[in-house]
C-alpha cells in the first residue's frame, strides 16, 4: 500500500503542480479569444512548418544516440532510437522525468541493448545538454541584459520589501517552480544512492557515460547536437508568424523566450506547463506584446507541440509494433 502511495503521489503532484501554476496565471482569462485566434487569425503554415523542425529534433536526437552507443558494441536500428525518442517523451506526459528510463527500455526488449550502457549514455547527453542550454543562456544573457533585469524585477526578485513580496502571485509561482527543481534533484540523488548498491549495474552506467570519448565520428556528433538546438530553437520561433500580435518579435526576442522556456521546463510538470506559460507569458509582455495575447499564445503553441508529442508517441508505440 506504501508503495502504491509513492507511486501516485509521484504521478499526481507534478500535475498537480502544473494545474496550480496553469490557474493562477490563467484564473482572470477569457477562454472565448482563444477559439477567435486558433479559426481566424492564426497562420497555420507556420506552425505546420514549426512541427516539421519539432519532429526533425526528436530524429537528430535518436541518430546522436545510436552513435552514443556504438563505442558500447551496441548496435540498435536508428527507427527503434527515434521511436523511443518519441516513446520516451510521451511518457514524460504522463510521468516527468521517467521518459529517460523508458527510452532505454524500448532498446533493451527491441535490439537486446545492455539496459545499464543505454542508461549510462542517456546520462552524457543530459550533461551535454545541460551544457549547451548555458552557453546559449549565456551568450543571450550577454545581448539582453536588460530584458533579463526587467524580467526579476518584474516576477518579484527585486523588490523593496517582504510585504510586496508576498503579496506578488509571480514570486509564488517562482517558489513553486524552485520546489519542483529541488524535487527533482533529490529524486536523481535518491537514483543514485540506489544505483550505487548494485555495482554490476552501476559499472554498465558508468561505461556509458564515458563511451563519448570513444565515439568514432565526432564531427558528426558534434552537427547532430548543434542541429537539435537549432531545431528546438526553430520550433519555437517560427510560431511567432502564426499570429499577427507577435510576427514582429525579432529572433534575439526568441532566444530570451526560447532560454526561458527551456529552463522553465526543468520543474517536473508535464511538458513543462505551467512554468512554461509563466516565463514565456512574461517576457513577452516585457516585449511589448499584451497580457492577453501572450497568454493566447502560450496555450495554442503548447496545446498544439503537446499534440505533437502525442502523436508521434503513438506513431513510435505503433511502428514499433509493426517493426517487431
Amino acid at each position: 500500500m506504501n508503495k502504491l502511495l509513492k507511486k501516485s503521489f509521484q504521478v499526481v503532484l507534478p500535475f498537480a503542480l502544473g494545474c496550480f501554476i496553469l490557474y493562477w496565471v490563467y484564473r482572470d482569462f477569457d477562454f472565448s479569444q482563444v477559439r477567435d485566434v486558433l479559426f481566424r487569425q492564426m497562420h497555420w503554415g507556420w506552425m505546420v512548418l514549426s512541427l516539421v523542425f519539432g519532429v526533425l529534433s526528436h530524429v537528430f536526437r535518436g541518430w546522436r544516440w545510436k552513435q552514443a552507443l556504438e563505442p558500447l558494441n551496441e548496435h540498435p536500428k536508428s527507427s527503434n532510437c527515434v521511436d523511443a525518442i518519441f516513446l520516451s517523451y510521451a511518457t514524460n506526459l504522463v510521468l516527468p522525468r521517467v521518459g529517460e528510463v523508458s527510452r532505454c527500455g524500448v532498446l533493451a526488449k527491441y535490439d537486446k541493448v545492455s539496459f545499464g550502457k543505454s542508461l549510462g549514455t542517456v546520462v552524457t547527453e543530459r550533461l551535454i545538454d545541460t551544457l549547451c542550454i548555458g552557453v546559449i543562456a549565456g551568450v543571450t544573457l550577454l545581448l539582453q541584459m536588460p530584458i533579463f533585469t526587467t524580467f526579476f524585477r518584474e516576477t518579484g526578485t527585486k523588490i523593496p520589501s517582504v510585504d510586496h513580496l508576498l503579496h506578488t502571485p509571480w514570486f509564488y509561482v517562482s517558489l513553486f517552480c524552485v520546489c519542483g527543481f529541488v524535487w527533482i534533484i533529490y529524486r536523481l540523488l535518491r537514483m543514485l544512492s540506489f544505483f550505487e548498491k548494485v555495482k554490476g549495474f552501476a559499472l554498465n552506467i558508468w561505461q556509458g557515460i564515458i563511451s563519448l570519448k570513444s565515439v568514432r565520428n565526432i564531427p558528426l556528433f558534434v552537427a547532430y547536437t548543434l542541429a537539435i538546438w537549432a531545431c528546438y530553437y526553430l520550433h519555437f520561433y517560427l510560431t511567432f508568424f502564426c499570429f499577427p500580435f507577435s510576427e514582429h518579435l525579432s529572433w534575439l526576442a526568441g532566444l530570451v523566450m526560447f532560454v526561458a522556456g527551456t529552463v522553465a521546463v526543468i520543474v517536473p510538470t508535464p511538458n513543462g506547463a505551467g512554468p512554461w506559460h509563466f516565463a514565456v507569458i512574461t517576457m513577452m509582455m516585457l516585449y511589448g506584446v499584451s497580457p492577453t495575447d501572450a497568454a493566447i499564445f502560450t496555450l495554442i503553441v503548447h496545446g498544439i507541440q503537446t499534440l505533437l508529442v502525442i502523436v508521434l508517441g503513438l506513431w513510435g508505440w505503433i511502428h514499433l509494433q509493426v517493426v517487431k
